[in-house]
């Protein structure tokens, strides 16, 4: 069904678009796929972009984020396999997780590490080396 986006209250939208995924979790082995729609706005107009470059741009995007942030913090920082069941534990697990991160990006553009891995960066690090980094 086509709208606006007027219509559904997102004014200076130019496109609105709706993205189906199919996914699979292979354990279970005989699990069912799952189906969700995903919703994105733009304020590009179609002639500035197409279809084709719509779907690059949110595909890029993604691309991005669970190759980059998501990643490291699953897999470099352990996020999945932390059991952690109080919520305001969770919070601080996630807020440390996210600052270790940030600190290892600060590092790499302002060229202070030749680490090219997070993994590698934390094994190397003490409060006095990261803290200099958070006082610019």
């Amino acid at each position: 069904m086509a709208v606006s986006p007027e219509e559904i209250g997102l004014c200076g939208c130019w496109q609105v678009i709706a993205v189906e995924r199919t996914s699979l979790d292979l354990i279970p082995p005989d699990a069912q796929p799952t189906v969700e729609v995903g919703y994105y706005a733009s304020s590009l107009s179609l002639e500035q972009r197409g279809d084709a470059a719509v779907a690059a741009a949110i595909r890029d995007h993604w691309s991005a984020i669970e190759n980059g942030t998501h990643y490291r913090r699953d897999v470099t920082l352990g996020e999945d396999a932390n059991r952690t069941a109080d919520r305001n534990g969770a919070a601080v697990l996630a807020s440390l997780r996210n600052l270790t991160n940030g600190i290892y990006e600060l590092a790499r553009e302002r060229k202070q590490t030749q680490v090219d891995t997070l993994r590698s960066w934390c094994q190397q690090q003490t409060f006095s080396s990261a803290w200099p980094l958070l006082q610019r």
